[in-house]
């Protein structure tokens, strides 16, 4: 194995003329913009930063695009990139000022340096919730304005938020970095001559912030004789320490190795899925195919499967994949992941049609459609270990064929599968439960307040988009009730409107615009979504019984929606 040393900018240009390319057993590019604030807060204070792993290879090997733009590479000779990835493609898309395409769409990774950050650097320990997802917002009403500016001025690096930008010590790091004056960022600080006291102070630091595109990494290369197979070995290995890599993407390495060329056939499928709404992600089409080729849903056994085994189950799996999203779109309402609780509904549901080779009578479909609705609301597959009860689902299907082994399974896991208002109970929406709601609601036409609008996750427009509205504004049961978060944001607390609408309201009480409401759209615009009718429940005193008399309606409506009846029904049948 070879080794050298090369400098950031090299790396980076390396990339940049397509010499660097990633081989189709890597991930793709998932870093968040706080990642790449800590590596460059880490560059900047001279900490150690891993190394690179290479492959010189004469072979042909299928690649996959960075996340960054590349040019063609003339000569067509290249090394390919198994460690280091993340780290690169944040630092080519940073120095270069270019954005990262991610799942079909393109952002930019924009980092503030801080000119004036203190000589004793803050040490950053956690994520903060205003720099989650590369954003940063100006809505401070759950953190102290102060304390969070405090924060943010004993650090070196922000991920960008307008408001900082504007002050005159934050600069943007890729403007540095393509910017060989100090002349701009000085005059924008208000440093007119030399003679200020902070003029030494900000070169040094800037020339320190430039100095990151000389930092060497320390390049191993995998020698030319070293075979396909093997180099997915190594690839394994380096990426299973520290967990850096899903089991998903392991298994990835692993089937690429065995089936060359297969990365692309996946992706267009998993494309071909995201057209039709269900953007289920690569992990989860490669579990399906793992279910359908051994039965199980764990990744342990891919590297004994042959490339004949691995395509005749991804045909069967295709097919499996086309008819449980068929069937949870037409027959149990579900058009969008947003709306499962677990993605492994689909694989289970997806083996359910294959073992019946797609022949269900009618109380098969009854029962089918009953157990997908409830797993979704008891989170069959988001409490314990998950590709457990995944497994147990899958071997009942194999020994019995029937839904009613799914149904027992459930029962065994979460006791009665009828619900119950006290269920409903300190749930947020994040619940499963909240889910379901969105679903019955919507099974029975409940509207838009203004717009009547049947409520939709696929309404376009910004004044159209789905929100859920407070129905007791939060301002109000903050600071005149004093209540906990938890208890304003219980689900009984929420009601589906658009945007417009949600706006429209504000802060208005509710005993002042729930009357309006019922003016203009009548009683059943609130009946549709289990809101009491009682006007004296609107009352902000009588906020704790209005979320039990809406429990109460709730929790009928959500057992009328999952229909138990037709299940006794074809149980009593047969």
């Amino acid at each position: 194995m070879g080794q050298q040393d090369l400098k950031i900018d090299e790396l980076v240009a390396k990339i940049e003329r397509g010499e660097l390319r990633l081989p189709e057993m890597q991930r793709q590019y998932v870093w968040q913009a706080t990642r790449v604030r800590d590596l460059l807060d880490s560059l900047y204070r001279g900490y150690p930063s891993g190394t690179i792993l290479t492959w010189e290879t004469d072979e042909p090997v299928a690649t996959r695009d960075f996340a960054v733009a590349q040019e063609e590479n003339a000569r067509q000779t290249y090394q390919l990139l198994l460690d280091g990835q993340q780290r690169l493609t944040s630092l080519s898309a940073i120095l270069r000022g270019k954005p990262v395409y991610v799942r079909g769409r393109t952002r930019p990774i924009d980092i503030l340096f801080n000119l004036d950050h203190p000589e004793d650097l803050t040490v950053i320990t956690e994520v903060d919730k205003h720099e989650r997802s590369g954003s940063e917002t100006d809505d401070t009403t759950e953190a102290d304005e102060d304390e969070l500016q405090k924060r943010f001025d004993s650090m070196a690096f922000v991920v960008h938020t307008e408001k900082l930008a504007r002050r005159p010590n934050w600069v943007s790091i890729t403007a540095v970095f393509n910017e060989s004056s100090d002349t701009r960022f000085l005059r924008d600080a208000g440093i007119t001559s030399m003679e200020d006291h902070r003029y030494d102070k900000y070169t040094a630091r800037l020339k320190k912030l430039r100095d990151i595109k000389n930092y060497s990494y320390r390049v191993n290369i995998l020698d030319r004789s070293i075979s396909y197979e093997e180099v997915t070995e190594i690839f394994v290995r380096v990426n299973s320490l520290g967990a850096k890599l899903r089991s998903s993407d392991l298994a990835l390495a692993q089937i690429t190795a065995t089936w060359r060329n297969s990365l692309e056939t996946f992706q267009k499928f998993e494309e071909s899925c995201k057209h039709q709404g269900f953007n289920l992600g690569l992990a989860i089409h490669l579990k399906n195919l793992i279910a359908f080729a051994t039965g199980q849903s764990r990744f342990k056994t891919v590297s004994r499967l042959s490339k004949e085994h691995l395509e005749s189950a991804w045909n069967d799996a295709k097919k499996g994949m086309d008819f449980a999203l068929n069937f949870l779109r037409s027959n149990a309402g579900i058009d969008n992941p947003a709306l499962l609780s677990s993605p492994f509904i689909v694989i289970t549901v997806a083996n359910f049609g294959h073992h019946k080779n797609y022949e269900l009578t009618r109380n098969d479909e009854k029962r089918l459609r009953f157990w997908v609705l409830a797993a979704n609301t008891k989170a069959r597959y988001s409490r314990g270990s998950t590709e457990t009860f995944l497994d147990q689902d899958l071997n009942a299907i194999r020994r019995t064929g029937d839904v009613q082994s799914l149904l027992n399974a459930l029962r065994t896991q979460v006791g009665r599968l009828e619900i119950l208002p006290s269920d409903l109970e300190n749930r947020n929406s994040r619940s499963a439960y909240f889910k379901t709601m969105f679903l019955a609601f919507r099974a029975d036409q409940a509207m838009d307040w203004r717009d009547q609008l049947v409520i939709s996750l696929k309404h376009s427009g910004s004044q159209h988009v789905l929100q859920f509205h407070h129905i007791f504004p939060k301002t109000i049961l903050e600071n005149e009730k004093n209540l906990p978060t938890d208890k304003i944001n219980d689900i009984c607390n929420f009601a589906f409107i658009s945007g417009r609408t949600n706006r429209k309201l504000g802060k208005k009480e509710t005993h002042i615009y729930l009357p309006d409401i019922v003016e203009h759209c009548g009683e059943a615009a609130l009946v549709k979504q289990c809101i009491p009718t009682n006007r004296d429940l609107w009352n902000t005193d009588r906020y704790e019984e209005f979320l039990s008399a809406r429990r109460e309606l709730v929790a009928e409506r959500l057992n009328a929606f999952l229909d138990h009846d037709s299940v006794r029904e074809a149980d009593a049948a047969e």
